[in-house]
């Protein structure tokens, strides 16, 4: 009797923990795996991203943040595979329901951009043509991604800008983008996102050149569609204020590295590098407080830089080990993991 009941809760146990690791799996949509890419020059060959590791989760938001600079929009064009021409992906993985994007073709890639993973770029003002109306533009993605013609098309692209709450969406389709605000033709860009039922959106810094008000209606009207449609949404940033209220991960980068990463409920309780210290710390709190400012530059893709990127501009700075080894990035609490020798 005591084998057998052993033996039961042995099987029970594996059962448990295969269905623990099928949740996982099917939990991330999209896994970036010690991603490292950089650029070939005159002066030879330059890295941009060391390693960068992190995971995108059905129907969340991931939000990536740093410095201009530090890396965010070159891991989300990595993912597109939209690089420059002397771009090289020196090794790693990007994993899009369990197939490897870099092994893709360009022909592949072309049945992924768009219809599976959409782009929302920095500034909606260059990213339509202004020689083609909003709904012809609508219309050729449509029909290139969804397989829908004539009519048919016309009809998806006016139900997706009716989604993305555009007024009088049917006389707007035959509109030009110079007729539209800044606000609308970001809302636009979503409706292509929309109309193709892609399953991820990269905004890449989607409010940057909207007023405050706009921003607000746009980081609102993803989270509807993240709601209504389980869409997981990977969102490029520096604004943390954005971030809080928008996000349910975070990952902080800083000169081509990934610092930190938690849920964003525990980073913002328990911050942990101090880069990310520095960071909450300049966000302005009121009249009364000093504004702090992270001592410093940060460093170009041409310095060479050993030990922990932020060494030289950090006020924890421990002699002879920041600036010899590099720290990697351990787990200091459940789902939260941090990349400094202080842990």
């Amino acid at each position: 009797m005591p084998h057998a009941f052993y033996f039961y809760r042995t099987i029970r146990l594996l059962f448990l923990i295969n269905t623990c690791i099928i949740i996982y799996i099917m939990e991330n949509i999209l896994n970036i795996e010690n991603l490292n890419m950089g650029f070939n020059t005159e002066k030879g060959f330059r890295q941009a991203l060391f390693d960068i590791s992190f995971s995108l989760k059905k129907g969340q938001t991931h939000a990536l943040v740093g410095e201009s600079g530090c890396g965010k929009s070159m891991t989300a064009m990595s993912i597109l595979k939209l690089l420059p021409k002397n771009a090289n992906i020196s090794s790693g993985k990007i994993v899009y329901n369990n197939q490897n994007l870099l092994e893709f073709t360009t022909e592949q890639m072309q049945g992924i951009r768009g219809a599976k993973i959409a782009l929302i770029p920095q500034d909606p003002m260059t990213s339509l043509n202004p020689l083609y109306t909003i709904g012809n533009q609508l219309i050729e993605v449509i029909e290139l991604h969804q397989n829908l013609k004539g009519d048919d098309a016309k009809k998806r692209a006016i139900e997706a800008l009716n989604k993305v709450q555009i007024p009088s969406a049917e006389e707007r389709f035959y509109q030009y983008p110079h007729e539209f605000s800044g606000g609308m033709k970001q809302r636009a860009i979503i409706a292509m996102a929309l109309a193709c039922n892609a399953e991820i959106i990269i905004a890449d810094e989607p409010t940057t050149a909207l007023d405050v008000t706009i921003q607000a209606q746009i980081m609102n009207l993803l989270a509807e569609i993240k709601k209504e449609y389980g869409t997981s949404i990977l969102l490029i940033t520096h604004d943390l204020a954005v971030v809080s209220q928008n996000a349910d991960e975070v990952s902080v980068m800083y000169s081509g590295r990934i610092v930190e990463n938690a849920p964003t409920k525990e980073f913002f309780e328990h911050t942990n590098h101090p880069y990310s210290i520095g960071l909450l710390k300049s966000i302005p709190q009121d009249k009364t407080r000093k504004l702090f400012a992270i001592k410093g530059q940060p460093p170009s893709i041409n310095e060479d830089i050993n030990g922990c990127r932020f060494h030289n501009r950090c006020s924890f700075n421990i002699p002879n080990l920041c600036n010899r080894k590099v720290p990697e990035l351990k787990e200091v609490a459940p789902q939260h993991c941090s990349a400094c020798f202080l842990n």
